[in-house]
């Protein structure tokens, strides 16, 4: 499952009418803290909350990164709150990372597919990622896998060492806790997403990280059954 210096947060909050329980993720390097997605709009200091309960707890002031999976008022939506809050904490703002694709929908230059004229406040996205950028972890190199089509530069996060899939929203927990494919109404490319989940079947999996259901247990031959049956449907 997950490494020891990886931590799934677990936050819930209000998107509109639904209530929804999302998880970013904290990851130690040798430099701070890198968070993976920050959450909805006004969801700071849920964030640091989580933060607190994670490890043997975290602030703001630890962090020194923000890597951005894709633009999503639920993984981005905050942060231009947490770029103020870290700066204030740790003396410096954090570095945030965001696809080539996706980077102009975070940072202002273009409004979010799927949020209409409701959109959450921009922020600026330092370094802009492509395929196979590799961060260092704690939990050893930690690579970026292009998965398009949830949104246009969706990416998920790869942990060779300890086979462990970081997909971000590429893949989901359902309901009754299996893994299954992006949900097809906020998927505007499904195609291209059911393509990116055959890829994500090229890799060495033991264990997966959803940001909507959080860790499951399932290797790349569930993550290919998933691929197999999102082609069918």
């Amino acid at each position: 499952m997950l490494p020891d210096t990886v931590h799934e947060l677990s936050i819930t909050g209000q998107q509109g009418d639904q209530t929804l329980t999302i998880h970013p993720l904290a990851v130690e390097t040798p430099t701070g803290l890198l968070l993976l997605n920050v959450g909805l709009p006004g969801g700071a200091d849920d964030l640091a909350a989580a933060l607190a309960d994670a490890g043997d707890g975290f602030d703001f002031g630890d962090v020194r990164g923000v890597v951005v999976t894709h633009q999503d008022g639920d993984h981005a939506g905050c942060l231009a709150t947490v770029r103020e809050r870290v700066a204030a904490a740790a003396g410096a703002e954090p570095t945030v990372y965001a696809h080539v694709a996706d980077a102009p929908y975070v940072d202002g230059r273009a409004e979010p597919v799927k949020t209409g004229d409701d959109r959450y406040p921009p922020a600026a996205v330092d370094v802009e990622i492509v395929e196979n950028v590799t961060f260092r972890t704690d939990a050893g190199p930690m690579r970026v896998v292009e998965t398009h089509g949830h949104t246009p530069g969706h990416v998920s996060l790869y942990l060779p060492d300890a086979k462990h899939l970081l997909a971000a929203d590429a893949l989901r927990v359902d309901d009754e806790g299996h893994l299954a494919g992006p949900p097809p109404a906020y998927t505007p490319d499904e195609e291209t997403a059911t393509e990116s989940v055959a890829r994500l079947a090229e890799l060495t999996v033991e264990s997966v990280t959803c940001f909507h259901g959080g860790t499951v247990t399932a290797d790349d031959d569930r993550i290919a059954e998933v691929a197999a049956g999102l082609r069918e449907e």
